[in-house]
């Protein structure tokens, strides 16, 4: 009977070893461009997108990978690490916000430009009055973030749409901010996104900023938000 038992316990404590060796580790992947570094030139220089994009997200990219190696976040989805931010070192936090912040940017972005419509529209009039309201709320966001960081269109619990900015790397989906929410709009004000074309006039790159948002994507990350009660 003993010795039965012994083996039975070996073979539950190997499944188990099994087990957790199985998981599956999530696959973070660096995407390129979804248009060409000159693309968006109505807005942002071709040089700045290059550098911005090769080195400055890279570094993050590469740099969260090394935060991660080895340890539990490997098997983690990007939005559980930012939901837990604060338990994790600021090597994590820093370069797993570049990482999230500046692959939401890229894609908010198009050399069509367009306009809000439809739902997403609705939503804008309904939370700040009319379109130009939502922009010149959004551009006093973008302004006055002192320092870097960066300016989000986000949707919060109740489904409210709100605007905020974060210091540095930081995003609503962080449990270290204020104000919460599903990013579903970013522009980034840290001096390497503008300062080839536009020197210290922040203002006048935010306002070119509206000529290449891409609000087919906005309005696809609006309904996400709304259909996952977010």
């Amino acid at each position: 009977m003993q010795k039965t038992f012994i083996i039975l316990l070996t073979l539950l404590l190997s499944g188990i070893g099994l087990k957790s060796q199985d998981r599956s580790k999530t696959v973070f992947t660096f995407d390129p461009l979804p248009y060409a570094y000159d693309a968006l030139e109505k807005a942002i220089d071709a040089q700045t997108m290059e550098i911005h994009y090769s080195r400055h997200h890279r570094a993050y990219y590469d740099n969260f990978m090394k935060a991660i190696a080895g340890t539990d976040l490997e098997y983690m989805s990007l939005g559980d690490i930012m939901a837990h931010i604060s338990n994790y070192p600021a090597a994590v936090r820093n370069n797993a916000g570049g990482y999230f912040n500046h692959s939401l940017f890229w894609t908010v972005m198009s050399p069509d430009g367009g306009q809000p419509e439809g739902a997403l529209l609705q939503a804008l009039n309904e939370s700040f009055g009319s379109l130009e309201a939502f922009k010149k709320q959004f551009e006093q966001a973008a302004a006055t973030r002192f320092g870097s960081g960066w300016a989000w269109l986000s949707m919060d619990v109740g489904g409210k749409l709100f605007i905020s900015s974060t210091p540095n790397q930081d995003n609503p989906l962080m449990d270290v901010v204020n104000e919460k929410g599903t990013p579903i709009l970013a522009l980034d004000v840290w001096e390497h996104a503008y300062y080839l074309r536009y020197q210290n006039k922040r203002a006048s790159y935010i306002s070119a900023f509206w000529d290449v948002v891409n609000w087919k994507e906005v309005a696809r990350r609006y309904a996400e938000a709304m259909k996952h009660g977010q």
